[in-house]
C-alpha cells in the first residue's frame, strides 16, 4: 500500500506574515505537508480569511491572528494563543517583513526604525516566545527569513540588508544557545523572488535582474517553501545554525 503519511503529521506550525508572497507559500506547504498552521497577519483581513480557507481545503486545522510582528507584547500574546489552541508549537517561521527604500542621504529616520523593527526585532519578539515553549518541550524547529541582500548588500537597501544580516548572525547565535534543547535554529537566504514586493519593477529592470542571476530567472515563493518544509521536517534534525540560500546563484 502506498505512503500517505506526510512529512508535517501531527506538527503544529506558527508562521509570521504569512497572508502574502513568500509567507502565504510557506503556509500552505507546510499544511498540505500534514502540519496544522497557525499564521499571524497586521491588516489584511480579506487575505487572511481566504487564506484560512485554503488551508482548511487541505484538511489542516488553522488560525489567523492579527498581530503587529514588531511589538514584543503582541508576540506573546500571539504565541499563547496558538498555544491555548494547540497545547504545543514545533515549528516557527520568522517571516514578517517590509521594505522602505531609499538612498541613506535621502533616507528618513523613520524609515530606518520601522524596517528594523518589522524585520529584525520581530525574530527577537517571537523567537524568545516561542523558545520558551520549546524547550519545555525539548524540541523545536526555528526558520528565520533572511535574503541575498543580507548577505550582498544593495545600493538603496541599507535599512533592509541590516535587517536581513542582523537575521542572520541572531541564527547563529541562538542555534548554539538553544542546541542542548533539541531546538534546531537556520535561516534561508532567498533572492529575486516574484512577489508583490518584486511586482513594483519595470519589465527593464525585471530582465535586468533576471540576467544578473546565474540561473537567468526569478523564482517562484513556492521554491522557498520547499526549502521551509526540509528544514521544518525531520529530514534536517543535523542540521543548525546554517544559512541557506535560495538565489539561482546570485551570492556564488
Amino acid at each position: 500500500m502506498p505512503d500517505l503519511t506526510h512529512k508535517l503529521d501531527g506538527k503544529v506550525a506558527l508562521v509570521t506574515g504569512g497572508t502574502r508572497g513568500i509567507g502565504r507559500a510557506i503556509v500552505l506547504e507546510l499544511a498540505s505537508n500534514g502540519a496544522d498552521v497557525a499564521f499571524t497577519f497586521k491588516s489584511s483581513v480579506s487575505l487572511a480569511e481566504k487564506l484560512a480557507e485554503e488551508v482548511e481545503a487541505t484538511g489542516r486545522e488553522v488560525l489567523a491572528v492579527e498581530s503587529d510582528a514588531a511589538s514584543a507584547e503582541a508576540a506573546v500574546q500571539a504565541v499563547d494563543k496558538v498555544v491555548g489552541r494547540y497545547r504545543k508549537i514545533d515549528i516557527l517561521v520568522n517571516n514578517a517583513g517590509i521594505t522602505r527604500d531609499n538612498l541613506l542621504l535621502r533616507m528618513k529616520e523613520e524609515d530606518w526604525d520601522v524596517v528594523v523593527q518589522t524585520n529584525l526585532k520581530s525574530v527577537f519578539n517571537y523567537t524568545k516566545a516561542v523558545s520558551r515553549v520549546m524547550m519545555g518541550q525539548r524540541y523545536g524547529k526555528i526558520i528565520n527569513i533572511s535574503s541575498v541582500v543580507g548577505i550582498r548588500g544593495n545600493a538603496g537597501q541599507s535599512n533592509y540588508a541590516a535587517s536581513k544580516a542582523g537575521i542572520i548572525g541572531f541564527t547563529k547565535s541562538i542555534a548554539k544557545e538553544l542546541a542542548s534543547r533539541n531546538i534546531l535554529v537556520n535561516a534561508v537566504a532567498p533572492g529575486y523572488i516574484d512577489t508583490d514586493m518584486t511586482s513594483a519593477l519595470t519589465e527593464e529592470q525585471k530582465k535586468a535582474v533576471a540576467d544578473s542571476i546565474p540561473l537567468k530567472r526569478v523564482a517562484k515563493p513556492e521554491e522557498v517553501a520547499r526549502v521551509v518544509l526540509f528544514l521544518a521536517s525531520q529530514d534536517s534534525d543535523y542540521i543548525t545554525g546554517q544559512v541557506i540560500s535560495v538565489d539561482g546563484g546570485m551570492s556564488v
